[in-house]
């Protein structure tokens, strides 16, 4: 008879002794802050990333289990990009893990006339949310061996979604970004994948126009519970481990079937 366990036992070694960077932790209802949680509950070393906000950042990642150094980090300054494998050789030699959660679309992006939106508001939106995971990936480059994991955060982009207009373009073009990423890092032994999460109740997802989770709980299989973030970290810290050693490439959906079950 087999001992019955909850997810917090079963994955409590899924990462152990894994060095992970992740970006994008603002808040504690963040996504990133959930990853970081369920990665270090799962044996994870982590280094976590502050756009502009490092004191704010630091007071959040107290509340993690364990202490992690927070680093200064704009993922479109050529110059922080370049000075990053030196900054975070001093906390790990190397990286088993990238998670990219970092996207932004200006207001007029969010705009109801999608085509009158002004090209520096997309440009922007696409170098953040979409870009920056190449410049990442490849800033990290030297630091990333074989069997290293590159995760970036995702919401469907096979979809014209109301109100998230150019922000899911944005998603579009992230889901191909990371598809020739995966091309050309696979012969290197490091995967590149997409956790396509359902909305869930963070800070950015309720600054979209028109945000409502409702009609998702009912078109999901299994049903959604837009606060229940740590079940979508905990789907990236899988992909992050070693359990997955031949899945590049791939959207790994994590929003209870949603994508499945037609509108």
């Amino acid at each position: 008879m087999s001992e019955t366990t909850g997810p917090e036992t079963t994955g409590s070694h899924l990462l152990a002794g894994k060095r992970l960077l992740i970006t994008g932790i603002l808040t504690p209802n963040s996504i990133a802050y959930h990853v970081a949680e369920q990665a270090q509950l799962a044996g994870a070393q982590v280094i976590a990333t502050a756009y502009g906000r490092v004191s704010l950042v630091k007071r959040v990642c107290g509340r993690l289990p364990r202490p992690v150094p927070v680093i200064e980090l704009d993922v479109t300054d050529k110059e922080q990009l370049a000075r990053l494998p030196e900054i975070v050789s001093v906390h790990a030699d190397g990286l088993d893990g990238v998670v990219h959660c970092v996207a932004y679309g200006p207001p007029a992006c969010f705009d109801e006339d999608f085509a009158a939106t002004p090209w520096p508001d997309v440009a922007r939106s696409l170098e953040v949310s979409a870009y920056s995971l190449a410049s990442l990936t490849h800033a990290c480059r030297d630091l990333l061996g074989p069997g290293a994991s590159i995760v970036g955060l995702d919401f469907d982009g096979q979809r014209a979604w109301e109100g998230y207009n150019w922000m899911g373009v944005s998603k579009a073009a992230l889901e191909s970004v990371s598809r020739y990423l995966a091309t050309q890092f696979g012969p290197r032994g490091i995967r590149v994948n997409l956790v396509a999460s359902g909305p869930l109740r963070t800070v950015a997802a309720t600054s979209i126009p028109g945000f409502d989770t409702a009609y998702w709980d009912k078109g999901a299989p299994m049903g959604w519970d837009d606060k229940d973030v740590a079940a979508v970290a905990r789907t990236c810290c899988a992909v992050l481990s070693d359990w997955l050693p031949v899945t590049t490439g791939s959207v790994v959906w994590a929003d209870g079937g949603y994508h499945i079950a037609g509108s």
